[in-house]
């Protein structure tokens, strides 16, 4: 693990402390830097999944269902990818059908869908079941090159991971400061909430622009790629930054639809203060 880059010493991070505190998901969406490359990793998740093994124990396994998997053999994951630019509407329904059979191990039963761009308004909608009701046995894992080119509707119903190794680009002034310690102290936003909404974040752009930014900076920080970050995010838990990125995420992806700006920044304030 020590030649590995901070963004998969990061992953695994996370995805350890999801086995130790049994806090899996219904649904993963992750951003992949190289299909070839990084594939390993999301099954490596799947394996600590479906036998409660931490990272570092795999290897150590002889667990049937490791082998399983690795002979590309266990019966409970499904495979969804395609060569065309489209994942169609009856490849979902196909999906359906197979996981409303029992799993044959008594276990979670897990689909994985390559290149979750490809899905389009109308495999999106017949998909979107499994997310907005998730069945406990069920696990969805979405895989992409860039997750936003994924729709709006998959993204807010998804725990996003990444293993991009790029570099952010931000700019580290004291404007994007203020706003990410408005994120870190939102009761702060809601005191001065008249004036701030009146000036500096007087729109849904200025907003827009300030999410993205401080999402980057917040990464880079994770993936501990800027030394300056550490005076910033200092006595920050890594999990709480992680929520903040699952709560932009979600209301990022309700900006582009045309709602009610100062209901939707009472909303997303709120949401960070755990309401």
């Amino acid at each position: 693990m020590n030649n590995l880059s901070n963004v998969k010493k990061m992953y695994i991070k996370y995805i350890n402390n999801v086995i130790k505190n049994n806090k899996v998901s219904h649904a993963y969406l992750i951003e992949l830097d190289n299909y070839e490359r990084d594939t390993n990793y999301v099954y490596d998740f799947i394996k600590m999944i479906l036998c409660n093994l931490e990272y570092d124990d795999l290897d150590k396994s002889n667990n049937k269902i490791i082998k399983l998997i690795d002979e590309g053999n266990y019966p409970d994951i499904t495979v969804i990818s395609t060569d065309n630019t489209v994942i169609i509407k009856s490849d979902i329904i196909d999906l359906q059908k197979d996981f409303s059979n029992k799993s044959l191990y008594n276990n979670k039963k897990i689909y994985i869908i390559y290149s979750a761009e490809k899905l389009n308004n109308y495999s999106a909608n017949t998909i979107l079941k499994f997310l907005e009701e998730p069945e406990d046995n069920i696990i969805a894992f979405l895989l992409t090159d860039n997750r936003f080119n994924i729709l709006d509707t998959i993204v807010s119903r998804c725990q996003i991971l990444s293993l991009k190794e790029e570099s952010y680009k931000y700019q580290l002034n004291n404007d994007t400061l203020d706003f990410i310690d408005y994120l870190l102290n939102p009761n702060n936003f809601l005191i001065n909430y008249n004036d701030l909404v009146k000036n500096k974040y007087s729109d849904k752009s200025i907003m827009k622009d300030n999410l993205i930014e401080s999402e980057n900076i917040i990464i880079s920080y994770l993936s501990k790629s800027d030394e300056r970050l550490n005076d910033v995010f200092r006595n920050v838990l890594s999990e709480e930054l992680i929520r903040i990125i699952s709560i932009i995420e979600i209301y990022l992806a309700q900006l582009k639809y045309n709602i009610n700006y100062k209901l939707w920044l009472n909303s997303f304030f709120s949401s960070l203060l755990g309401g």
